[in-house]
């Protein structure tokens, strides 16, 4: 049995340097409101959920009561309280957050970027409430970092109809959403275009991906589209070509960056209190040398990729924001977030790898961000692109 003593912590959120103190005092207001209504319906679900590999679908008509999706563009917050909110869900749960980033990241950014007036005002309704769960339909089975030029699902114009076939994989909400984002390749032109494609339609099909040692509570699925009927009045009026699907990528990228925020957040939560309540030789382990060192180095990680993320968003905010810093700050981030799950692992020692602590499932859920939405090596790469003039992707 663990002998511990319970203890109140300076820096009680983390926050050293005092970032939130760039919100306003109703956006920080926003962000406490969210952070304890996190602490109560999400953190104490969290754990059981991921063991289980079970979604709580309990918990989304308590999120359409907090009003969370879309901050930005419907409810004319600022970039960084959407930032810091995305980070705050993650360091509740990254599988809830993740959850979020499809529904109101990709999904719904796909629906505001992409959609034309007129369906906006149709669809997003419904998306903003959540009485539409969406999912986002890009990654195939032979296509993951090349799935730009490499899109093998297929969309064929039929009269006033699209027909659809192909496969996706990853698929987040994909096993209970009601819509999903498809992207297919038109046969005639060779474009990639975007549809919304109703999942009760004849010929879709989504099966669960299952055995996952990371983000267990997503319920990531297998897409397979054969023959699917979708209206021309479903096809997103702006999304003609993977030009434009980058313009979401740029801005789910900024999302996944502040995950990996959040995860370090979580780290250095649960490694933290572990160090100063844990007593091994008579004394916490954080009166320690070599604990407080690790705890620095996480505090050291946590605090460079926030500020770097802070800097980003006021760069998104005044219209600056390049793809490339996006690139940088999603490789840049989760490299840290990587070594600092590590190391509160370590900290937490054999009770690092049994998900009672905490620390365990945070381990894992960094190695999900670590990959997604690009992976380190091409974010890397397109970082490198812009700096040099020179591509090394290919």
């Amino acid at each position: 049995m663990t002998q511990t003593i319970p203890v109140e912590l300076p820096y009680a959120d983390g926050d050293f340097y005092a970032f939130e103190a760039l919100l306003s005092d109703k956006e920080r207001d926003r962000l406490h409101e969210v952070r304890d209504w996190l602490d109560t319906n999400v953190r104490p679900i969290a754990v059981e959920c991921w063991n289980r590999a079970e979604f709580p679908h309990g918990l989304v008509p308590r999120l359409a009561e907090l009003d969370v999706v879309s901050p930005i563009r419907r409810q004319g917050h600022s970039n960084l309280l959407a930032g810091l909110l995305h980070a705050e869900f993650t360091r509740a749960d990254a599988s809830i957050a993740t959850f979020m980033g499809v529904h109101d990241g990709l999904f719904t950014g796909s629906l505001e970027l992409l959609a034309s007036h007129e369906q906006q005002a149709e669809w997003l309704p419904d998306v903003y409430s959540l009485r539409k769960i969406g999912a986002f339909g890009l990654t195939e089975p032979l296509g993951g970092s090349d799935v730009a030029g490499g899109t093998r699902t297929t969309a064929r114009r039929e009269g006033s109809n699209w027909v659809l076939n192909g496969a996706k994989r990853w698929i987040g909400n994909a096993t209970f959403s009601d819509w999903i984002v498809v992207f297919a390749r038109d046969v005639d032109d060779d474009q990639v275009k975007a549809f919304l494609v109703d999942t009760s339609l004849e010929g879709y099909s989504a099966t669960k991906i299952e055995n996952k040692i990371s983000l267990r509570t997503v319920q990531n699925a297998d897409v397979t589209l054969e023959n699917v009927v979708v209206p021309h009045e479903f096809k997103l009026a702006h999304g003609n070509s993977f030009r434009d699907t980058n313009r979401v990528l740029k801005v789910t990228r900024l999302s996944v960056a502040w995950q990996a925020v959040g995860l370090q957040m979580a780290a250095f939560d649960v490694a933290r209190r572990y160090a100063v309540e844990r007593m091994q030789f008579g004394r916490p382990i954080a009166s320690f040398q070599l604990v407080q060192d690790q705890l620095v180095t996480m505090l050291g990680n946590m605090v460079s990729s926030l500020g770097l993320m802070v800097r980003l968003s006021q760069l998104e905010e005044a219209g600056r924001a390049r793809d490339e810093q996006s690139a940088l700050a999603k490789a840049y981030t989760t490299a840290r977030m990587r070594e600092s799950v590590a190391l509160g692992r370590g900290i937490l020692g054999g009770n690092g790898i049994v998900t009672d602590y905490g620390m365990a499932k945070v381990f894992a859920d960094a190695e999900a961000v670590f990959s997604y939405e690009g992976t380190h090596e091409i974010n890397t790469l397109v970082t490198g692109r812009a700096i040099t003039g020179i591509s090394a992707i290919v």
